[in-house]
């Protein structure tokens, strides 16, 4: 059975003269990136290159988002709204998306407050690859899952005891360590926050 919110054939291009807005979302962190326009020219561009493109109604042509300045839009996927007039774009994107250097045309608050957690679950996976030197995410990997395992235990007794005998600020700091390195040891077990995130939604649903 075919998804309708994926089914582009259903598009109501006459509606808006043959352009459709499209409100371009980052794939990971849920931020909304930009909102630009689309003809069935600029949607084929987009899936045959996988970079998003436009149709420009300032230059009356299509344009590639980062076609002069590099900072493309990788396409993820594509959804269609209840009234197969409007799409949901799903994009990576490579540098900012604004041309005022911000990773948002809507300002810096325009990422939802936990989508900060998919961008440590990437920044986590990229140190795990990269191995830079002088990274504390990368002496941990080297340190080995035992470690990183110790220091998971370490972190969760100290937001116990910050939770009963300390302030709110303290607990939030050693909360945040817990995280952190509960992060780094999914990784070095080649697992990661979405999985887990992936069990809870389904516990949830199971409910």
């Amino acid at each position: 059975m075919t998804d309708s919110n994926t089914d582009l054939s259903r598009l109501d291009w006459a509606k808006g003269g043959g352009l459709l807005p499209v409100v371009v979302q980052h794939w990971l962190t849920g931020e909304v990136l930009m909102l630009g326009y689309m003809n069935a020219e600029a949607l084929a561009a987009t899936q045959a290159a996988g970079k998003v493109t436009f149709w420009s109604r300032s230059k009356q042509r299509l344009w590639m988002k980062g076609e002069s300045s590099g900072h493309v839009l990788a396409l993820k996927s594509i959804r269609v709204d209840c009234d197969a007039d409007t799409l949901l774009v799903l994009a990576e994107p490579h540098g900012p998306t604004c041309h005022l250097g911000t990773s948002s045309c809507f300002g810096t608050d325009a990422r939802p407050p936990l989508g900060f957690l998919a961008q440590l679950d990437a920044l986590v996976a990229q140190r795990h690859a990269e191995r830079p030197q002088g990274s504390y995410t990368t002496k941990l990997f080297e340190a080995g899952t035992r470690r990183i395992a110790q220091k998971v235990g370490e972190e969760g007794v100290e937001s116990a005891l910050a939770a009963v005998a300390q302030g709110d600020v303290e607990l939030l700091g050693e909360a945040a360590d817990l995280v952190f390195h509960l992060t780094v040891l999914l990784r070095a077990r080649g697992l990661s926050l979405a999985d887990a995130v992936a069990v809870l939604a389904q516990r949830h649903a199971e409910r």
